[in-house]
């Protein structure tokens, strides 16, 4: 029988192992237990607060929760009856002795256009209602839109705890008050447009990444260390100064009366009654944007072929390949880990663009992001602006199955 090994304190070795690995562990979890609190507490319950957002309706709920409550016996096939009419009289009149009545106006509002002064309008005759009389011809006498059937469906849905609608209206769609679901009418179809048009700037922004990064990359994987830390220094330039000031310098190029312009004008190429429209458009936008993102795509780029020794492409030469086929049937290949990387990097952070869009690309420039801000600071949907977010970290999301998929997450090199 093989003797058990002590340590020099009596106690077995196997014990003593088991004790000095369970220290190890606890002292790493206790040094990385920071970073993980920050990021659950600042990435992980915002995104799940999020999610709750695009479908909580529960305030508005709890406002008029008797008038919902009553409305589920109404079919809406018809006006609805005293019992319905009546409880919303004296809820509404509760809300306006509280103060809330505003944003049940605003809240309704988002259900169907024109809630919001008819409900301010109502709660200020309210005093002159008769509680002994007919509620719904009360109503009507204030306005006439309680006479249209419309408006009280939109209660009835409007005052839902839960609700998917605001997904729908994300990809122009609307809940009908029959259940069917349809697309807007076309004048107010925006957002596909905006889907479409932030997936076209971020592919094509990754694009030009990819044909300005390649050659500087591999310029500087050649170049004597002195030179290339300087090439270096010119492309890591913008990560130096704000983003704010990048996209104002950017402007005061474009634009018309810009120094760009002029030089082409003073230069001869182009006439000074055809100076060349860079501004509040898609151009304006490409280009500042790739300026930006570009390092994005460099530092993966270069860490990858750093990596790729000269003497392939001289085996290949000497062997008798021409410097192109070696170009693309080694090198090129080599360089895929670097690419996937930078064009996910880059992908990533067009399609979540703010600031260069608003200001560079005006009106035809705004993306989906802008959309979004929209809704937060000037409509205060905020449930349709979380929903739309929801969407777009969705497709992020995707994107990273997708390349951990096709390339793998491991192969990653990021610099």
């Amino acid at each position: 029988m093989t003797a058990e090994i002590r340590t020099s304190d009596g106690e077995l070795l196997s014990v003593k192992l088991k004790k000095v690995e369970r220290r190890r562990r606890t002292t790493a979890f206790l040094l990385a237990a920071p970073l993980l609190f920050f990021i659950v507490f600042t990435y992980v319950i915002p995104i799940f607060q999020m999610l709750g957002r695009s479908i909580d309706n529960v305030e508005m709920n709890s406002f008029l929760s008797e008038t919902h409550e009553v409305m589920q016996t109404w079919d809406g096939s018809e006006m609805p009856g005293e019992d319905v009419t009546s409880t919303f009289y004296y809820e509404l009149k509760t809300a306006v002795e509280n103060k809330y009545h505003g944003k049940i106006a605003t809240r309704l509002n988002y259900e169907k256009g024109g809630f919001t002064s008819l409900i301010k309008k109502t709660s200020r005759k309210l005093e002159n209602f008769d509680e002994n009389g007919n509620f719904l011809e009360q109503f009507i006498d204030v306005h006439k839109k309680w006479g249209d059937i419309e408006y009280w469906l939109a209660m009835k849905r409007g005052t839902d705890a839960y609700h998917f609608r605001k997904y729908l209206t994300t990809f122009d769609y609307e809940q009908k008050f029959d259940g069917s679901i349809e697309r807007i009418e076309e004048k107010k179809r925006i957002n596909v447009t905006l889907w479409l048009r932030t997936i076209f700037v971020a592919v094509g922004v990754t694009f030009c990444c990819f044909i300005l990064a390649y050659p500087i990359s591999h310029l500087l994987s050649v170049l004597p260390t002195r030179y290339s830390n300087l090439l270096m220094i010119c492309v890591l330039l913008p990560f130096w100064t704000s983003l704010l000031v990048r996209t104002s310098s950017w402007m005061v190029l474009l634009q018309k009366q810009g120094v760009l312009n002029d030089t082409l004008v003073s230069l001869g190429f182009v006439a000074d009654d055809a100076r060349l429209e860079l501004m509040y458009n898609m151009t304006g936008t490409f280009i500042a944007m790739t300026q930006i993102l570009l390092p994005f795509m460099v530092l993966p780029l270069y860490s990858v072929m750093k990596t790729i020794s000269p003497s392939l492409m001289r085996a290949a030469t000497s062997m008798g390949a021409t410097p192109f086929h070696a170009f693309r049937k080694i090198y090129f290949p080599l360089t895929y880990a670097g690419i996937s990387a930078g064009s996910i990097l880059v992908f990533v952070l067009a399609i979540g663009y703010y600031i260069t869009p608003a200001l560079v690309g005006g009106a035809k420039g705004i993306l989906i992001s802008n959309r979004i801000a929209y809704h937060m600071q000037q409509s205060l949907d905020w449930s349709l602006a979380t929903a739309m977010a929801t969407v777009l970290l969705i497709a992020v999301l995707v994107v990273y199955w997708l390349y951990n998929k096709v390339v793998g997450i491991d192969n990653m090199r990021l610099g």
